[in-house]
């Protein structure tokens, strides 16, 4: 595999950055990952580190050096993510779960898949043409507004993601053969909400991905102004396997043996892939976060 990557995340004009964002490989395949944690709840940015490590665990896990079926991979990275969250909730006695919205890719065998949860994005660009872009899980995004439409003031409130009581939402899209000059770009709604499909579009399209990610991101943040989140990008540029590689942050991973794994996210949670939180221990959880919950309004009156 060659491509050519770059991340920047910036803090905008919130208190801290709670985006997180990484990336694994090995010789046959590639996983990217980009998590958006939730203000409202307690400690956003611990619930998108958890939910990185625990799918940057389980690539490890099963990557060898290839992923036996990338569709399953996605689901089940999703499921452990939320269900990681969920157990760290516990062990703290947490009245409320750290959240994260996330999205995730894949390439393998020249192809690329994806899925998300909440309203982080992707976006996969082909020749100045948005070829597809992932669907928030968002009341007016998915049409589930019946009165006021654009103008609701619950148009970009979100019905999933990882870490709530209920089970995420989300489907896995592809794959799709890509092309040479393929963009893939993951980010979250700091950037998306700043800057229109056309200009990610065409910034993805006319630069290479090293001067287009820091471009959009200061774009992000200078339209964002002084209510501006936390802007994240990480993107891509497909390059196929007989082509120079386009920039000097292009990886080559022909050299590399079948037992190298190599990840740019931070470790620890080495227990994150082992899966004994079953769904019935994910369901006492949440039955117990909800009488705790109810405990504590009874008190309060």
């Amino acid at each position: 595999m060659k491509f050519s990557v770059f991340q920047v995340s910036r803090k905008g004009e919130r208190q801290k950055n709670e985006d997180r964002m990484g990336y694994c490989y090995t010789r046959s395949s590639a996983v990217f990952i980009l998590a958006d944690g939730m203000g409202g709840h307690p400690e956003g940015e611990v619930a998108a580190q958890l939910a990185l490590q625990a799918i940057s665990v389980l690539f490890q896990k099963q990557a060898h050096p290839e992923l036996p079926d990338v569709a399953q991979f996605l689901s089940e990275a999703l499921l452990t993510a939320h269900r990681h969250i969920l157990r760290y909730a516990m062990s703290r006695n947490a009245l409320d779960s750290p959240r994260t919205t996330i999205v995730v890719a894949v390439l393998q065998a020249g192809r690329v898949s994806w899925t998300h949860c909440g309203d982080s994005r992707l976006y996969l660009v082909r020749e100045g043409a948005l070829l597809a872009r992932s669907k928030d899980h968002s009341l007016l995004a998915q049409n589930l507004l019946h009165t006021a439409g654009a103008n609701s003031p619950n148009r970009n409130v979100l019905f999933s993601c990882l870490g709530s009581p209920t089970k995420p939402v989300f489907r896995v899209a592809g794959p799709v053969t890509l092309h040479h000059a393929d963009r893939i770009m993951l980010c979250s709604d700091g950037l998306w909400s700043n800057v229109s499909d056309d200009e990610l579009v065409a910034e993805l399209s006319n630069k290479p991905v090293n001067q287009a990610v820091p471009d959009l991101v200061e774009k992000a943040l200078r339209e964002g102004g002084a209510t501006c989140d936390n802007v994240t990008c990480l993107a891509l540029e497909w390059v196929l396997p007989d082509a120079l590689a386009p920039s000097p942050d292009s990886i080559s991973t022909d050299a590399i043996s079948d037992d190298v794994f190599a990840s740019t996210v931070q470790a620890g949670w080495p227990d994150a892939a082992d899966d004994d939180f079953d769904d019935a221990a994910i369901e006492r959880s949440i039955a117990e976060i909800n009488a705790a919950i109810r405990r504590s309004a009874i008190k309060k009156v």
